[in-house]
């Protein structure tokens, strides 16, 4: 028996692709529609039948994790927490074009503004020291050797606020974090990996996309 989700038609399909693709940037129609599509089969695979209201964390998580090649938990948790805008823990199908918008094709700007929302993980608008530590801590491999691989961490964070704390408060605001990424681009993903490499992106986009030429 399938889910009233999976089940939406193809015109409803051709509709909502129409509507969101002129509401979320980065997309057209017909990839609108593909990735509607996507969302439908990953839906129709979720054990949770009540899912009329989206996508949930464990379902997600294994799309970040095997078609993005993601691996941190904690990072993956905040990438689910970015996408579900309005915090009802599913991924409903315009969270899911949304966030695919910048995950996949975000401008520099776009990119920052996500980052920075993944990295600060109480939402109070600032990484701090804390925050810094524990995504370093977690993406970091723990080497056998070291007697306390804290201590080289710490030293980690301290090199990061002097690179990006521009005002020296010790924590970085949004302001901090978008100067010093503009400078260094590279410091982007400084806390983690929470965007897919060119790669897996080109991959995601022939596989899912591959068909939007034709009519």
């Amino acid at each position: 028996k399938m889910s009233e989700m999976s089940a939406m038609n193809r015109k409803n399909i051709q509709k909502l692709a129409e509507s969101l693709s002129r509401q979320v940037k980065h997309f057209d129609r017909n990839e609108t529609e593909s990735l509607i599509t996507l969302f439908n089969t990953l839906l129709g695979e979720q054990s949770d039948r009540r899912a009329g209201s989206g996508l949930d964390r464990g379902r997600f998580r294994n799309v970040l994790h095997n078609t993005f090649g993601m691996t941190d938990d904690m990072i993956m948790d905040r990438v689910f927490r970015a996408f579900d805008k309005d915090n009802d823990s599913y991924i409903s199908i315009k969270e899911w074009v949304e966030g695919l918008s910048v995950f996949l094709r975000g401008t520099l700007d776009e990119k920052i503004k996500y980052c920075f929302d993944v990295y600060d993980l109480n939402g109070d608008g600032y990484i701090s020291r804390e925050e810094m530590f524990h995504m370093l801590k977690n993406s970091l491999i723990k080497q056998p050797t070291e007697e306390d691989p804290d201590e080289g961490i710490k030293d980690l964070v301290e090199i990061t606020l002097k690179k990006m704390d521009h005002d020296h408060d010790s924590r970085l605001s949004y302001t901090d974090f978008e100067k010093a990424v503009r400078d260094e681009n590279l410091l982007l993903e400084a806390f983690g990996m929470c965007l897919p490499d060119t790669k897996s992106i080109l991959a995601f986009e022939q596989q899912v996309f591959h068909n939007t030429t034709e009519t």
